[in-house]
């Protein structure tokens, strides 16, 4: 069996001191630091508005931070330069995909831009479909999807590339509750069978506690850590888990502290605050 690229228990990218200002002078985050180990499925939760998508999108190399950096690393290595794109799939909260294009012609996009001829990477293509369950899909159009089937293809297209890291925005967000559990039921189970890194935004806290191993819990604009909450039930996670009590137990403990980080947020910056204009 191949050996892991990077050591066991050693963090693939960590966050040091992270500022985001944008030009209009709104401060997305400040003073984030926390890292992410190999394997790991990491969600950012918070409120709407409170950084966790600028944060994601810092680590894709989207955006650059205004203050502290992004370090990266790959065996005893460790640097500040971004990770190369191949290695990232993002999926983003919208499916995003080309209207005139045949569902394999989306997954194929992230190929095609890497300069990988259409024969060659129909086998992958293939591949990324049937791990999320739409083989006999691969002729169709975004028009004849639904919400979910629509999400799937940009799950596919993102694991197409077979990324090292997998980014993904608060996915499902808006499809319906019984749609949801079964693509996270889904996406736990590609996870695993690719044993990728993942790190997933959400503000849902019952979703979080249901995907992650970790939990980082993150206050109000501008988003800062508050706390990290370890997630110990075993995968693979089940609708068992979902009705146990150890679930209601974890989401109640996520939701206090929550509610912590918006009121320490609230009563830590009322000071801060500019007037308004």
């Amino acid at each position: 069996m191949a050996q892991p690229p990077f050591q066991a228990g050693q963090p693939i990218v960590s966050l040091r001191d992270v500022g985001k200002t944008f030009p209009n002078g709104v401060a997305a985050l400040r003073d984030v630091t926390f890292s992410v180990r190999e394997h790991e499925f990491v969600s950012l939760l918070g409120p709407s508005g409170c950084g966790k998508s600028t944060a994601l999108r810092i680590i894709a190399g989207l955006l650059e931070p205004s203050a502290g950096e992004v370090i990266w690393r790959d065996g005893a290595r460790a640097e500040n330069l971004p990770m190369p794109r191949g290695e990232i799939g993002f999926v983003f909260q919208e499916p995003t995909l080309m209207p005139w294009a045949s569902v394999a012609g989306n997954v194929y996009l992230p190929m095609k831009l890497a300069g990988i001829g259409r024969a060659e990477a129909a086998p992958r293509i293939r591949d990324a479909l049937a791990r999320v369950g739409l083989e006999a899909f691969e002729q169709a159009y975004p028009r004849e999807l639904s919400g979910g089937m629509k999400m799937r293809v940009s799950i596919a297209r993102a694991l197409v590339t077979q990324p090292k890291l997998l980014l993904m925005d608060e996915p499902f967000a808006a499809l319906d509750e019984i749609t949801r559990f079964k693509l996270n039921n889904d996406l736990l189970t590609v996870w695993a069978a690719m044993r990728q890194t993942a790190i997933f935004v959400t503000h849902s806290v019952f979703e979080s506690v249901y995907l992650s191993g970790r939990i980082i819990v993150m206050t109000q604009r501008p988003g800062r850590v508050h706390s990290e909450i370890a997630v110990d039930a075993p995968y693979p996670r089940t609708e068992a888990f979902r009705t146990s009590s150890e679930y209601a137990a974890l989401c109640r403990k996520v939701s206090e502290a929550l509610v912590d980080a918006m009121a320490q947020d609230d009563s830590a910056n009322e000071s801060k605050r500019e007037p308004a204009a």
